[in-house]
């Protein structure tokens, strides 16, 4: 078949498109011939040599796919099933095996190729505003990067919950798409304290939950932004690992502070979220209320111009490689 290699670790240059050997279900896998593969930021750091797959991961970029069952192995589908997936790598290829409880239908009323937009997206924003924070109806949530794939699915489940999102962003283009999801409470965080922005919007009170991807340079400003009662969940390090966290003001809140990983998770783990996200996101998405929302689609020879175009930092959603 033919995949996405990584030679080295750099820029969009080091993808190539080569001939592979075709993978082998192996117990408890499924086999996907793949139409789409979503683009995250984590393939991207796989690719500059700073975040290499997890122990017996396909060295194959690509966290999620969607695509059709052609191998059930002895599962619960049958072969030619619609389906999407999740991941630990593999996903930038022309099949992909996948443990079984790892791969859901796809949801009703989406193109399958935009479906692939939705399982690491979906699946992170899921266990983590619900299954980690407990967001309820009413809560005030803070999510960061409120333009990327994350940030627009943290967006949009967040209001399909009945909460209340206040985001930031780095222009006003891409805190226009947050206005266009529902959003009221837009902060651009070149210009503006978001600190300051929230407490205003909140009366004082601060997030309930906050969503962060930045990491340290805003874990301070994240304690300070909580409400009492708060729930800091961290799940990127754009701005760093390290920093000082102050507990008399994280105790004085009676607030906490989560950091989780999706990838590394056990088979059984990503299994539980995914059938929740079938269960609790699929029905919102077959309504509409919740869509993949999609930048851009590249064909699997044009990886380099995707990741380039990634790189640039300008696009909304999602960017897909279509197979």
């Amino acid at each position: 078949m033919r995949a996405v290699m990584i030679e080295g670790a750099g820029g969009p240059e080091v993808l190539s498109v080569q001939e592979v050997p075709d993978p082998v279900p192996g117990a408890g896998e499924v086999l996907i011939d793949v139409v789409a593969a979503g683009l995250n930021r984590a393939d991207v750091q796989q690719r500059k040599g700073l975040y290499p797959p997890p122990a017996g991961a396909s060295a194959i970029p690509g966290l999620e796919v969607s695509g059709h069952i052609t191998d059930p192995n002895g599962s619960i589908f049958r072969q030619g099933n619609p389906v999407v997936a999740l991941l630990a790598g593999g996903g930038y290829a022309q099949q992909v095996a996948v443990p079984a409880g790892q791969v859901v239908p796809a949801p009703d009323g989406v193109d399958l190729v935009e479906a692939a937009a939705l399982p690491e997206t979906a699946a992170t924003v899921w266990s983590n505003l619900v299954l980690q924070a407990s967001l309820a109806e009413g809560e005030d949530v803070l999510i960061h990067g409120a333009s990327g794939g994350i940030g627009v699915m943290a967006i949009q489940l967040s209001l399909a919950l009945g909460a209340v999102p206040h985001v930031t962003a780095g222009s006003a283009a891409k805190l226009d798409v947050a206005h266009s999801l529902g959003v009221r409470t837009l902060i651009n965080y070149r210009e503006q304290d978001f600190v300051e922005q929230l407490s205003l919007a909140t009366g004082g009170r601060g997030a309930d939950v906050i969503l962060d991807v930045v990491g340290a340079q805003y874990l301070a400003r994240n304690i300070a932004a909580l409400a009492t009662n708060g729930r800091l969940v961290v799940i990127g390090l754009q701005g760093g690992a390290r920093a000082e966290l102050d507990l008399s003001a994280l105790m004085g809140k009676r607030a906490s502070v989560a950091g989780t990983t999706l990838r590394s998770r056990p088979i059984a783990e990503k299994s539980a979220i995914m059938a929740a996200v079938r269960d609790s996101v699929w029905p919102w998405v077959a309504s509409g209320m919740v869509r993949p929302f999609v930048d851009r689609v590249f064909d699997l020879d044009d990886v380099t111009r995707a990741h380039t175009y990634f790189d640039a930092g300008e696009h909304t959603g999602k960017i897909l490689l279509r197979l």
